[in-house]
């Protein structure tokens, strides 16, 4: 579901994409008649070998590209872990977060201005000590693999863009409204602070696809009959209730190719990035797409990962609660912070979140991969495209590792790899040989 989402890290929490349940097949029978055998593997298609020839259309060098720079991805993951860390420590060790605290407190005697004024002066400070690592890992490396269309102004522009809006759903209600919690709650904190953290991410997801993507780019209907009407066909066999299929101009800052069924609460919206018209090798690889994207809306993967997530964030703030106490017990005097209630502490709590995700990153990958893999299969049953389902995953082989070992797949992978997805999409395909589209 970039993700996620992800722009709902603006809210300090995580861009989700979504989890679900496999959907049953049925078998259509004539009345009177003998069933049909069901169509097996014959000797005229060969899965394994069709995945093959699928992986061999890729050469040596575009291989060795995008195996370079997924793997790379690994190295960041813990680069960027790491310097975290070392922001946090910073603003901690030099107490320059507890007189970020004493500015806003000489500033106002209100404790929610007091709570928002820091949060911005911390939104601020961070996002100038993480500039290196950002401009390199999403800006010089995104050029150097040929991924980004975007100009250094234009991605400039949209990190400020970024910032704009952090400081109004960060600064001025999340943060404020976290600290409010802290504050009336000192010894059940934990709890209630992962009930905040889990309505604001509902909110994200929810206002995320009308309110905050169109700021980034802009969206138009999409008015190719011979694509639009397919695509809300198959949305309203699947009991999508939406009129509209957009299209953005991802084109602007990216070469990926990615579409979305997002939304909650009557915001659900289709929407398709330009990349994946104008790239796409077949109008069957759009369905299959799209087919992928809805099987997450039908599959209510939205709802069961919010569940999944309320555990997840009820068992961080329980860790932030052990972690907190036993850092500033060590350290608090030295830091300046008085206790979880005071914003000067706010570096703390990102790094021991920080820390959780860190560790739990397989777990989360596992989850995604499953609900990624469960939509694969609805995307094919719903549009009987497993050819345009292997082009897919041959696109997004420019960035993603095609054929991982086992252990590397269940560590870093948050989608099934690109050879699994196509032999799925090939063992699928020798199971309805005798009923496929033309």
């Amino acid at each position: 579901m970039k993700t996620v989402i992800s722009r709902a890290v603006l809210l300090g929490l995580l861009i989700l994409t979504l989890a679900g349940a496999a959907i049953a097949q049925t078998t259509a029978q004539t009345a009177g008649q003998t069933p049909a055998p069901a169509p097996a593997t014959t000797p005229h298609f060969d899965p394994q070998a069709a995945t093959e020839a699928y992986l061999a259309r890729m050469t040596p060098e575009q291989k060795a590209r995008s195996d370079a720079y997924f793997e790379g991805g690994y190295w960041l993951i813990l680069w960027g872990f790491l310097y975290g860390l070392g922001v946090a420590w910073l603003l901690l060790g030099s107490r320059l977060s507890a007189r970020m605290r004493d500015l806003a407190e000489r500033m106002t005697r209100f404790r929610w201005l007091q709570t928002s004024l820091y949060a911005v002066q911390y939104i601020l400070v961070t996002f100038v000590l993480s500039y290196p690592l950002s401009v390199y890992a999403d800006f010089f490396r995104e050029h150097r693999y040929g991924l980004s269309s975007q100009s250094f102004g234009g991605w400039m522009g949209d990190q400020l863009k970024g910032v704009a809006i952090a400081l109004v759903l960060a600064g001025c209600l999340a943060l404020p409204l976290l600290y409010w919690v802290l504050r009336k709650a000192p010894r059940t904190w934990w709890l209630w602070g992962a009930v905040v953290a889990l309505l604001l991410l509902v909110l994200g997801i929810a206002v995320a696809p009308v309110f905050i993507e169109p700021i980034f780019n802009k969206y138009t209907e999409l008015q190719d009959p011979a694509l639009r009407g397919p695509i809300l066909s198959l949305a309203r066999a699947n009991g999508i209730p939406t009129d509209h299929v957009y299209v953005f101009d991802a084109s602007k800052q990216t070469n990926r190719m990615s579409a979305n069924v997002a939304g909650l609460f009557g915001t659900t919206r289709i929407a398709l990035n330009d990349n994946l018209l104008r790239r796409a090798s077949s109008r069957g690889e759009i369905e299959a797409v799209m087919g992928h994207e809805m099987g997450h809306y039908v599959l209510h993967h939205v709802s069961k990962s919010i569940l999944f997530f309320a555990v997840v964030l009820v068992i961080g703030f329980a860790f932030l609660r052990w972690g907190f106490d036993r850092a500033t017990a060590r350290w608090g005097e030295r830091w300046g912070v008085r206790g979880v209630a005071d914003p000067a502490g706010l570096p703390l709590l990102a790094a021991l979140f920080s820390i959780y995700f860190f560790v739990l990153t397989p777990v989360l990958n596992t989850y995604i991969r499953t609900q990624e893999a469960e939509a694969d299969i609805f995307g094919l049953n719903a549009a009987r495209q497993p050819d345009g389902m292997a082009e897919a995953a041959l696109h997004l082989g420019e960035y993603r590792k095609m054929s991982p070992g086992p252990v590397e797949e269940w560590m870093f992978f948050d989608h099934p790899s690109g050879r699994n997805r196509i032999l799925m999409s090939m063992r699928w395909k020798a199971e309805h040989l005798g009923d496929l589209k033309p």
